[in-house]
Formats: C-alpha cells, sequence, structure tokens
C-alpha cells in the first residue's frame, strides 16, 4: 500500500486511491467542484490543485493516483495562488445573483470563492449569457450559472443510466443541455439538483418559496417505496416546504428518487382535517365525539367474526399495533396487510424479507428478477443493480414484462411458467458466488401466487443461493406499511377479498389501493390522511396524521428497524392514527393499555422484540414456505402502472402530476373523491 506525505504528515492508503482521497484522510480539506465520490473522476475545474514535490506545475489532486513516496503540500503560497486563478476563471462569466439565486446558502461556489478567491476580479469584457434550457417540471435552470464540472452529466450517465444529458459546442461556448430539449426521463432525475455546485440546476417547485436558514430541519423516513430512503423534512412553520437525501451508505447512499422528494407538496392538498359521519348518505362535519358515537353505534350488536381491519401502504407500526389490539378487544383477529392480494405468509420471516440486504446487492454476481420492475418500485435499489451491471458485469436475467431497466436484461420470457425451468440461467446462478433472486409483487399476485412463492424457494435451494454468510433470496415490496405487518401476523384467510365480502365492519387505516365498491354495503371506518378511494364508502371518517406529522416506527423491505420523526403538525383536527383508536377504544369501553407513546412502544417490543435492533439488518432462520405444486402458465401483471401516483399523498400531489403528464400524457388520474 501507498505511503506519502502530507504536510509533513505520513499516511497509508489503498492502492487506487487519489492524492485527494490522501490529503483527506489526513486530516486536509481540499476544495473540489467536478469532484464526486460516487462518480467518475473528470478532472476539469482545476479547484483541488495541490503541490506535489518534484512536479514542475501544482497537480490536479482529484485525478493523480496516489504513489509510493509523493511528498504533497496543500497550504503553500504556490496553492494559494493557483487556487486564486481558477476561481477567477470560474467567475469570469458568472452573474453576480446571489441575493436572488435559490443556492444562496447552499452554494458551493459561493463558500469556495469567499474562502479561496482572491477578493477582486480583473475581467472587465463583457459576459457570457446562455438561454435556460428545458429539463421537465422538477428542474429550473439558469444556465449561465453553470461552471461546466459535468457532474449532472455523470449522474446521468452513470447512475441513472439515461444518457440524456450532455455537453455541447466548445471552450467557452460550451453549454450543458438535454440532447432533445426534453423532459429528464429518469425517476431519479432531481438528484442533480443536489449535485450541482452553482446554481444552474435549481429545484423548480421549491424555486423562491424559502431560504434555507429560514427551515427547521427534521431527519426522517420515507415512506413513499418500502427502501425506507433516509431523508431530511425542511419545513417553515407548519408547511413541509422541501424533502432531501441523507447518507446512508446501506440503504439508499445519497440518492433518493423524483417521487419521495417531489410528492410533499400533497400533504397540503385534499387532506382530512375533521371528522365525518355518513348521514341520509351524505357526509357531514362531525365533532370527534359525534364521530366516536356513530362508531360505537355502527358497531353495536355485531360479533368479532363479523368485524375486521384493513391496513394500507403507509401505516406505521404503532398504529396497526394498536388496531390489533382494539380488533382483539372486540373480539376480532382478522386484520388484513396483504390488500395488493400477494401470496405472502407471515410465518417464515425469511419468506418475505430482502434478505441479503439492499447493500448485498453490491456483492451479487448473478441476479434473477421475477414479475419485478425495480427502476419504478424502488428507483434507488435499480440503481444499485445498474452499478454492479456496469461496474462488475453482474449477469441479470427477467421472468417478466420486457421493459427497460437502464441495463442489459437477459429476458427469460413473460410467463410464470418458465419458473418451472429456467433453463441455461439455471447453470449461471449456481456457479456464481453470490447469487439472488428479487421476486416482485407482481408474481405474487393472483391465483399463481402461492406457487410462485414456492418455485421461488426451490430456486434459491437448488441453484445454491442459500449458504453459510448469504441469503440470496429477496423479495421486494411496494408498500412502508408490510414488512411491519406482516410481522405483527396480520394475515388472515381468504385475504383482502375475505375481508371484503365476509365482514359487516371494517377499520380501514389507510387502505386506499383497493376497490371500495365491496365496502358499499358495509360499515367501514376509514382512518387516513387523505380524501381518496377510502373514503368513497365509508361511513365515519376519522383525520389522521400523514407521515411527516408523527412519530412512527416502519420497517422496510430488508427488515430494517426505523424510526420517521415528527417534522410539523396536523392539520385541523387530525391526530396521530394511535391516539385515535386509544381515544375510541375507551370510548367503545375496551381500553387500550397504553396511554404514551413510551408505553405503546414497550408493548410493541413485547408482542416484536427485534424492534430495539434500530438500524439492523437481521439475520433470519429459513424454512419452507409458499405452494409445492408446478407454476401454471401465464404473464405476470406488475403491480406500478404510474410510477408518480402509488399512494394517496403522491396523488394529491400537483407536482407528480405535472410529471406524470410529461411522461405520459394529460391522462387524468381518477382519484377517491371524484363522483
Amino acid at each position: 500500500m501507498p505511503t506519502l506525505t502530507v504536510n509533513g504528515k505520513e499516511v497509508t492508503v489503498e492502492p487506487g486511491t487519489t492524492v485527494l482521497q490522501a490529503c483527506e484522510e489526513a486530516g486536509q480539506e481540499i476544495p473540489r467542484f467536478c469532484y464526486h465520490e460516487r462518480l467518475s473522476i473528470a478532472g476539469n475545474c482545476r479547484m483541488c490543485l495541490v503541490e506535489m514535490e518534484k512536479s514542475p506545475k501544482p497537480i490536479a489532486s482529484c485525478a493523480m493516483p496516489a504513489a509510493d513516496g509523493m511528498v504533497i503540500h496543500t497550504d503553500t503560497e504556490t496553492v494559494k495562488k493557483a487556487r486564486e486563478g481558477v476561481m477567477e476563471f470560474l467567475l469570469i462569466n458568472h452573474p453576480l445573483d446571489c441575493p436572488i439565486c435559490d443556492q444562496g446558502g447552499e452554494c458551493d461556489l459561493q463558500d469556495q470563492a469567499m474562502f479561496y478567491g482572491r477578493g477582486a476580479n480583473r475581467f472587465g469584457e463583457n459576459k457570457r449569457a446562455v438561454a435556460e434550457k428545458h429539463m421537465g417540471p422538477l428542474i429550473k435552470t439558469i444556465m449561465t450559472r453553470c461552471i461546466h464540472c459535468t457532474r449532472c452529466i455523470r449522474f446521468a450517465e452513470e447512475v441513472a443510466g439515461v444518457p440524456e444529458l450532455g455537453a455541447i459546442y466548445r471552450g467557452e461556448n460550451m453549454q450543458i443541455t438535454t440532447y432533445l430539449e426534453k423532459t429528464l426521463d429518469s425517476e431519479l432525475s432531481a438528484n442533480v439538483i443536489d449535485l450541482c455546485p452553482v446554481g444552474a440546476l435549481t429545484s423548480r417547485p421549491y424555486a423562491f418559496t424559502a431560504r434555507s436558514w429560514e427551515l427547521t430541519k427534521t431527519e426522517s423516513i420515507d415512506v413513499m417505496d418500502a427502501l425506507g430512503s433516509n431523508i431530511r423534512v425542511d419545513a417553515r412553520g407548519n408547511e413541509v416546504m422541501r424533502v432531501l437525501p441523507r447518507l446512508h451508505d446501506d440503504i439508499n447512499e445519497e440518492w433518493i428518487s423524483d417521487k419521495t422528494r417531489y410528492a410533499c407538496d400533497g400533504l397540503k392538498a385534499r387532506r382530512l382535517d375533521r371528522p365525518y359521519v355518513r348521514k341520509g348518505g351524505k357526509l357531514t362535519e362531525a365533532s370527534w365525539d359525534e364521530a366516536f358515537a356513530a362508531v360505537a353505534d355502527g358497531l353495536k350488536g355485531r360479533q368479532g367474526s363479523e368485524i375486521a381491519g384493513l391496513v394500507g401502504d403507509l401505516a406505521d407500526l404503532e398504529a396497526m399495533t394498536a388496531l390489533k389490539d382494539l380488533l382483539a378487544g372486540l373480539g376480532s383477529d382478522r386484520v388484513e396487510c396483504r390488500v395488493n392480494g400477494a401470496a405472502l405468509e407471515a410465518g417464515v420471516r425469511a419468506s418475505y424479507l430482502f434478505n441479503s440486504g439492499i447493500a448485498g446487492i453490491d456483492e451479487a454476481d448473478a441476479i434473477l428478477l421475477i414479475g419485478t420492475n425495480p427502476r419504478w418500485e424502488a428507483a434507488v435499489l435499480n440503481a444499485r443493480i445498474r452499478a454492479g451491471v456496469v461496474h462488475r458485469g453482474v449477469k441479470v436475467a427477467n421472468v417478466g414484462p420486457v421493459i427497460d431497466l437502464t441495463y442489459p436484461v437477459a429476458q427469460l420470457g413473460d410467463d410464470a411458467a418458465v419458473l418451472n425451468d429456467l433453463g441455461d440461467f439455471a447453470e449461471v446462478l449456481k456457479s456464481a458466488e453470490r447469487p439472488m433472486l428479487i421476486l416482485g409483487q407482481g408474481a405474487l399476485t393472483g391465483e399463481n401466487g402461492a406457487a410462485v412463492l414456492g418455485a421461488a424457494r426451490k430456486i434459491a435451494e437448488f441453484c445454491g443461493l442459500i449458504k453459510d454468510g448469504w441469503n440470496g433470496f429477496n423479495v421486494l415490496h411496494t408498500a412502508a406499511s408490510r414488512v411491519g405487518a406482516l410481522d405483527l401476523g396480520l394475515t388472515t384467510e381468504g385475504g383482502v377479498s375475505g375481508i371484503l365480502e365476509n365482514s359487516k365492519a371494517v377499520f380501514n387505516l389507510g387502505a386506499d389501493d383497493i376497490d371500495s365498491s365491496s365496502l358499499a354495503d358495509c360499515f367501514t371506518i376509514y382512518i387516513g390522511s387523505h380524501g381518496d378511494e377510502g373514503v368513497r364508502h365509508a361511513d365515519v371518517i376519522l383525520p389522521a396524521a400523514a407521515y411527516t406529522e408523527k412519530s412512527g416506527t416502519y420497517i422496510n423491505t430488508e427488515g430494517r428497524v426505523q424510526l420517521a420523526q415528527k417534522a410539523v403538525f396536523p392539520p385541523g383536527d387530525a391526530r396521530e392514527d394511535w391516539t385515535i383508536l386509544r381515544a375510541l377504544s375507551e370510548r367503545l369501553g375496551k381500553k387500550l393499555p397504553y396511554d404514551s407513546l413510551a408505553e405503546l412502544r414497550r408493548r410493541m417490543v413485547e408482542a416484536l422484540p427485534h424492534l430495539t435492533a434500530l438500524d439492523d439488518v437481521p439475520a433470519v432462520e429459513w424454512g419452507d414456505f409458499g405452494g409445492n405444486g408446478p407454476v401454471k402458465s401465464g404473464p405476470f401483471k406488475l403491480p406500478i402502472e404510474n410510477f408518480y401516483f402509488t399512494n394517496p399523498i403522491a396523488r394529491a400531489s400537483q407536482t407528480m402530476a405535472e410529471c406524470s403528464a410529461a411522461k405520459f400524457g394529460d391522462k387524468e388520474q381518477a382519484t377517491g373523491t371524484d363522483g
């Protein structure tokens, strides 16, 4: 391993480390614009210049591999003068619009100009101006500010896998643009806003709404998919202004999907902010007392076997625990979380987890996709698969519809019966050191679901996916609540259709992705945050908090326990879900045995001891699960038809509607509030 000297301090680094990284290991900060840890090296901004002994001129530390015996100086007069010169060149054409730039206060150029600039500009000629570019409803462009660092180009090409962004012309006439002047066709496109070190690419929905120093910043967890991406919720007063990514190498690295970032404006639209009771066939506003009285009247005389519960995709573990306990008090154990009809089993935990962990994709050398479109179901996870394909030559095969996943895929056919015999790809899996399969929700729904689950287990066992230190059997969920609900055992005989057909009273905990017409003749209590499908036939509506308005526990698709934090208060009379159920239980004479969040969480830990291991991927035992018969022939139906409209919050979002219109045309999305 090379050992070099940085400002008189010896440091030993791994082979392949750059001088810039070596300097940082030695505790020296090196300015940079083009360099980024997760992108290829461009070496075109020259801000990272350092002095190397025996070199005739300063070197670009980001592009120079560290070598044994190097002697580096980062704070000499030569380095200072070189950086001042580079900064002066970068600012030659930069407009002086800091007071009105959305990047102000969070701008790398601003910060580094203050620290490394010379404080004056000797350029007296006319400045260059560049026409604005169209990059869709999410990215606002002011390309006169661009310093040609090319981070955005490299991200689009290397991470997102959408080579639609590039540079045209040369020299000072160079411009960054989409080649066809159209919206970037990527579910990760808005990450270029975070990458841009100047104000050239900023957030269009957030433009001119707030300054960074006005915002209260809360670290939380995303619920738009089942990954549990780490996010930061920025709020002003009681309004969520924006959502940004947080660094978590094992889950989302430092990226988030466009839906995670921009669906937050749906938190303000179609909100349920007061209770409603159906009187004479029409929903009318009511007080909490009136709503609870209506629930008590509707449940009067009902047997426990006639009462059931449905759990939606965004429910937190606290609410699900309270619902399960309330129904148990009413004599019912019929609570169903598999609202998509997936043939998942709650008994064997390994049967419904992403067992290798999301970071395990970085070790995999062969991947079989079954009935899934990870590009829409988990966009950040799909970027990890793409990185493996591009950088390590991972072989990927797909059983399901032909889709563009941004990387080459061997198509085995859109027929579930392929799972009975994988042909040559079975040998690929057997010969791989770290093989994995990813089983999607599209493969688990329908009459073939149980057989597909069993066939996937047999493939895992037969092809060597289960071995010491490695479990390559992975289920990719689409709902943030699903793993926690399965841990609680919220499944019933007959599934969601059995609940809808055989119940006379149903507690609907935010389940909006169902056909609620089946509830038309059933007494329905809806507990949720938005006026979506679930309220269409509700008899009582109890307004609940959204994910940014409560402290909640979520378990992601790999079984990792994470805590979402309260960033703002719920609107109007809305309350946290578990507190609604706790108050209702007292009114029904079945008082729940906890009065605070701490007491409820102690109850949760009693039921699920693994909740104490926060942010850990659990090691679970393998077992027998799934059907034993052959898989019948037939195509898979993928669960997501529109990436931008997968839950009530996203469907209420104007920004998501604009994205959907840009991608799919001006097709209006029907919601539960449409009559």
